[in-house]
């Protein structure tokens, strides 16, 4: 009884957008695994797609063989999605659902394109490397005691997984795809003045609506502003060598 009831409050103490993806990630390779689903169903194909199976564009974000790599990709998800959706997009459940369909609309596009049949892995390594860039200083410990800054942590992921037989084509398009989320939205209209590119639609508001009192869209974390002489307010402390297990 008591370990239901642990397990429930871990569940209902997920947030509410890392828990939809996570249990999309967990149930949608099982189905597999189990043989209720062929596997052949899941992955992008130019060929299928055309044929207006377009789940592939969802299944080929969620799919991926069940194996140790796809317990590893399970933490990495719940852990740096959680730390995302409570951190930075704080109260903001929109911007934050906003960011993930962008990044998956690009991995679908250059999956497509580039002939790459499952792009789970991407979504993951794109949110992971967003909240990395926003706490570029802080410290992440590693297995075996290994001690990065979060800023090359996405890196040292990135060869620990091609070590291990992961596609590194996939990982290094999550980087990329999450590099150009993070600059169009943070790093160009913040550090070089430049326009805001990505604006959430009025609908996903609508749809996940947040604390009014959040800060907006594109506003650096409490340190950067800090930093750059800003007003001075105190908020989180990104990056400031929290060490993070």
């Amino acid at each position: 009884m008591d370990m239901q009831n642990d397990i429930s409050s871990w569940i209902s103490g997920i947030p509410k957008i890392t828990k939809w993806w996570f249990f999309s990630f967990f149930f949608v390779p099982l189905t597999t695994r189990l043989n209720v689903l062929d596997p052949y169903i899941m992955i992008l194909t130019v060929k299928a797609i055309s044929n207006f199976q377009v789940w592939r564009l969802v299944t080929g974000l969620l799919w991926y063989p069940v194996n140790f790599r796809w317990l590893m990709m399970l933490y990495f998800l719940y852990n740096y999605s959680t730390r995302l959706e409570t951190g930075y997009f704080n109260g903001r459940p929109a911007d934050y659902v906003f960011m993930l369909l962008f990044n998956a609309v690009c991995m679908d596009i250059v999956g497509i394109i580039m002939g790459f049949y499952v792009v789970s892995t991407a979504l993951i390594f794109s949110v992971l490397y967003v909240w990395c860039q926003i706490n570029q200083e802080a410290i992440v410990t590693f297995w075996f005691g290994l001690q990065v800054k979060a800023i090359y942590f996405p890196w040292v992921l990135f060869f620990f997984f091609f070590i291990l037989g992961d596609s590194w084509q996939t990982m290094l398009l999550g980087i990329l795809v999450g590099h150009l989320y993070f600059f169009l939205t943070m790093k160009y209209p913040q550090e070089f003045g430049g326009r805001h590119f990505l604006t959430t639609p009025q609908f996903l508001y609508n749809l996940f609506p947040g604390d009014q009192r959040a800060s907006g869209f594109g506003v650096p974390p409490a340190s950067r502003r800090t930093e750059r002489g800003g007003d001075g307010m105190r908020g989180h402390d990104w990056g400031r060598g929290q060490r993070l297990d």
